[in-house]
């Protein structure tokens, strides 16, 4: 064979190293796309509901602050009979509410809630529900309320209070 056949043969040849870059940047994008999710949905989309522990007071406490951008927050609060999800927002009227981050109706199947803008939107039935409603309607497919108090620049939520909650968050047995 001449020099220049097996020049031209280097050069027909199939390169397999196009193959192995296809996996770093799957890997690439996927990371991008989390990070990406994280900023858009919040963190709830990835680490689930923050973690609260009462005071020693009994309570819990948030800075009104924390809500001002009208954007649902997602915890858990470690009860004497397990684990107890809920939310707090700003609705558009000013007004800090909180719920429990389920309903009388979907609770057995432990999906909780998503907001859309200014709704409340079941994970189960997909159902809307304003955010200026929450702790105003209850019953049926409305987020369950929790009770909360304002005090000053401060919201306050009762551990007692979270913990009236536990039916819905219990474990079923089989």
């Amino acid at each position: 064979m001449s020099e220049r056949e097996t020049k031209r043969e280097q050069f027909s040849k199939k390169d397999s190293s196009g193959k192995k870059m296809f996996a770093p940047i799957i890997v690439l994008v996927l990371a991008v796309v989390a990070v990406g999710g994280w900023f858009l949905f919040g963190q709830q989309s990835l680490g689930g509901p923050e973690i609260v522990q009462a005071g020693q007071d009994g309570t819990i406490r948030f800075a009104s602050a924390d809500f001002a951008d009208g954007k649902a927050r997602f915890y858990r609060f470690e009860g004497r009979s397990g684990s107890i999800d809920f939310f707090a927002v700003r609705s558009q009227d000013g007004v800090i509410r909180a719920a429990f981050d389920t309903c009388d109706v979907c609770y057995r199947e432990r999906k909780g809630y998503r907001q859309e803008g200014n709704d409340m939107v079941c994970n189960n039935c997909d159902q809307h529900f304003r955010t200026d409603l929450v702790n105003v309607v209850k019953g049926g497919c409305n987020p369950a309320p929790l009770r909360r108090q304002q005090v000053g620049e401060t919201v306050v939520i009762a551990v007692n209070d979270i913990e009236r909650g536990a039916g819905y968050f219990k474990t079923a047995v089989n």
